[in-house]
This record gives C-alpha cells, structure tokens and sequence, in this order.
C-alpha cells in the first residue's frame, strides 16, 4: 500500500513498538504521525528525542470515546497498541483489563468507524490463545470485537490484528531483566528451564504489522512463523556473551504463566493460509444465522497441531547468541 502522504494515529504510541514503527514512516514520506497516550512524560522525552514537526501528540486515553473521536479526525489509518500488557497487574487488578483492553478497544473502534477511517490494525498476543490469565483473556476478547465488528458489514473500515509472542527488548521483556541481573552480579532467576517462548526483534513486530496493514482484509488475523528457545538455553547464551559464571536460580512458574505460548490453536490451524514469513488466518464470515452454530460442524483432521513455542523452529545455544549480537541493546551493553 502506499503510503506516501498519508495519516497514521498510534495508540500507546510512545511504548516499544510505536517507537519503532514511528521511524519507519517517517522514512516513508507519510503527511502525519499522532502519538495518542496518557503519559505526558513519556511524550515529552519522544517529541525531544524524534524532533520531526510531522509527528504530534495527543494526550488522551482510550478509556474516554470523546478523546479518541478527535484523535481520529482526518486519519487515513490506525496502529492500535495501547494496552495494558503486564500479566501480574492484570492479575491483582482484571477490571482494569476489561476497562482498557476491552472496552477501550471497542471505543477505538467506534470512534474509526464515526471518523471514516480506512484501516485499523490492532495489535494482539499469542496470550490471548488458550488464555489462562486476565491479560490474555481480555486480549482474546478485543479479538473478538474486531471480528464482530468486521462479520457485521456496518462500515467500509477495515479491521484486522496481528499476534506476537516475546518482542526482544521491548518493556515487559526477560531480557533486559537476565541482563541486569548480570550487571549486578546476581543470579539469573529461572522460572522453568525448560518454559519455552517466542524470540522476536522490534523490527520484526514492526514487519509483522505492516504486512497485515498491505495485505489484511476484514477480520484476517495475521502471526509470523518466529523461533523459539527455552529459557535455560536463553540464559546460557546471555551468560556466554557476557562471559559470566554465576549460576541460575530457579524459582518456579509464577501465577498466570504458562509453559510454552501459542501463536495459532489447533482449530484455527485448520484453516489458515500459508504467507511465507506469516500465517494469515481469515476470519470466519459465516452468517449471524445462530442456527448454523448449532447444526453444521466441521470435521478436523488429528493431522492438525495448535502452533506454539514448544513445537516452532528451536533455536539453539549458538544461534540464540548470534541473535542476541545483532542487536543494539546487547551492543551497547558490552561496550558498557
């Protein structure tokens, strides 16, 4: 799709990722970017930092309808990733999940209907399938919407998501956190040596995004095929990288985690398409005809296997560390 001379609004625009996706647009010539958050620190040290008088920000929450329908005036497009992310947070406190996750999003997608918007990609994890926690619950829920939305046929703007699993360095991130832990001569803590999950760059995510934007229709849901490692080999390449010698310390599955993620569940692999890089699950556009839900079914074949970090493409020990080399967070810490 091109781009040039168009409008994008990010929501949770001053996190990791629209951080990331804010400096490919700009390289691409669009006419605006507005940052839409809640934090006014954060978009201080953003607007000093990037300096562009393309790039604008709009103070506002997606809890509040009114605050979003005039973000979206004259936006061509939206990147929805304002979320509440952290899975103990949405533990101790689900309302506020529901409140932000949930309804937030279906006020984000109110207000791009009312403002005519073409394109609205919201930004899921691979949590939301087989939830077991508030945050992927509710992330499995804003799923939901915007496929109720795009099954309705109420408006020309088109829905659709992505799901990624663990973005390397972003906030939230292990990585960062096994990295400190080094710095001041800590033990690395272990969940489980063996809890496997995704490996993914920022640019990753941000190509991720840009290829549901081009190539998504109503309701599609789009994953990349990423590799995965297990924790205790992530460890042993941090420690070889920075050459320390301190053992782990192993303190159990915290509550809400789960042993590996999953990207695609069984049934819905069933039925996906094959992009290459990504997976392209389109959505299902039976009728509002409840009947059909209740006497056609569909056989699926034992052939089929959810997708999930334990059965993707297994980095090893070597190819973890040459990863993790590549990027400018573990470059600048060694030089440190």
């Amino acid at each position: 799709m091109n781009i040039k001379g168009k409008s994008f609004l990010i929501t949770g625009g001053t996190g990791s990722f629209g951080s990331t996706v804010c400096d490919y647009l700009l390289k691409n010539d669009v006419k605006e970017i507005r940052i839409f958050s809640r934090d006014e620190n954060k978009q201080y040290h953003m607007r000093r930092e990037i300096d562009d008088p393309r790039v604008n920000f709009c103070i506002g929450n997606i809890r509040d309808f009114d605050s979003l329908v005039d973000a979206c005036e004259g936006v061509n497009y939206i990147f929805h990733a304002a979320a509440l992310k952290q899975v103990p947070s949405c533990e101790f406190y689900p309302i506020e999940a529901v409140k932000t996750n949930i309804l937030g999003t279906e006020n984000l997608l109110k207000a791009a209907i009312l403002k005519k918007t073409e394109k609205v990609v919201l930004l899921s994890t691979d949590k939301a399938v087989y939830p077991i926690n508030a945050m992927g619950i509710s992330k499995s829920m804003m799923e939901k919407l915007m496929l109720a939305k795009s099954m309705q046929n109420i408006t020309k703007t088109e829905f659709c998501a992505t799901r990624y699993g663990n973005v390397m360095f972003s906030r939230g991130s292990v990585i960062p956190l096994f990295v400190n832990q080094i710095k001041n001569n800590k033990p690395i803590t272990i969940t489980d040596p063996e809890m496997t999950r995704y490996l993914m760059t920022l640019t990753e995510s941000v190509e991720l995004v840009m290829h549901a934007f081009s190539k998504g229709l109503k309701g599609d849901i789009f994953v990349q095929k990423s590799p995965a490692c297990t924790l205790n080999d992530l460890s042993t390449a941090l420690k070889n990288i920075f050459d320390y010698k301190k053992s782990d310390l192993i303190i159990g599955t915290r509550h809400g985690e789960k042993l590996y993620e999953s990207l695609l569940s069984r049934e819905e692999m069933a039925r996906v398409h094959d992009h290459d890089k990504f997976y392209r699950l389109p959505a299902d556009n039976r009728s509002l005809n409840y009947d059909k839900f209740y006497e056609e079914g569909k056989e699926i074949s034992k052939e089929y296997k959810e997708y999930n970090s334990h059965n993707a493409e297994r980095l090893n020990v070597t190819q973890i560390q040459n990863l993790l080399l590549k990027l400018d967070f573990i470059k600048e810490e060694l030089k440190n």
